[in-house]
């Protein structure tokens, strides 16, 4: 399969060198594919993938858009959601959300990886959790009940984690976890977000 990934030369590296059966063509931009061959699939990782317009293409489509709903946008059914934070392609399994069709089951056996088809809302399942658990660990330590190594190595003891929660919150970017917390938090108050963790994020 020839697929097609927009992202920055950290991004291309990391999921390439993770499946190396794939012909992966580098790209900067939307416009970029559509002035090269046919590809299969394009998968677009950059943090505004949701903001594009993908009107002018037939290919499927996979945005990383952890936050932003496909009922809230204007895309097509050809645009599936993607969990792209950074380390979730690495997995076994990736959630997506939209409709299935042929080329992605295709995509699926290429890669060796499992589609979870979830619903359409903002988080999909793994990170609505991991969002809660790095918050709550914001909490533990604005109320000084330990440092963030300590709790780190208390989570990850005390549940077999392979990370602890500021480990992972520095993995996928503190502001893609205040984002999906702030929305979240719009239908939940129990998605609130800890002030510390807000205002840590907004430094960067």
């Amino acid at each position: 399969m020839r697929i097609s990934v927009i992202s920055n030369d950290k991004d291309f590296v990391e999921l390439t060198e993770a499946y190396q059966n794939i012909n992966w063509i580098n790209a900067k931009s939307i416009k970029e594919i559509a002035d090269t061959d046919s590809v299969d699939v394009i998968i677009n990782l950059n943090k505004d993938a949701y903001f594009e317009d993908y009107c002018g293409l037939k290919t499927p489509v996979l945005i990383n858009s952890v936050s932003n709903t496909l009922k809230s946008s204007k895309h097509g059914a050809h645009v599936i959601r993607l969990n792209g934070w950074n380390g979730f392609l690495k997995r076994t399994t990736w959630e997506l959300a939209g409709e299935k069709n042929d080329i992605l089951n295709q995509l699926s056996a290429q890669l060796g990886v499992q589609f979870s088809f979830l619903p359409d809302e903002p988080g999909f399942v793994s990170a609505r959790v991991l969002a809660m658990i790095i918050n709550e660990a914001y909490f533990a330590k604005e109320e000084n009940v330990s440092t963030e190594n300590e709790i780190d190595i208390a989570l990850k003891l005390g549940t077999n984690y392979p990370k602890g929660p500021f480990e992972w919150a520095n993995e996928i970017g503190l502001k893609n976890v205040f984002d999906l917390l702030k929305t979240l938090s719009l239908t939940d108050a129990r998605y609130t977000v800890c002030k510390l963790l807000e205002k840590e994020a907004n430094k960067l």
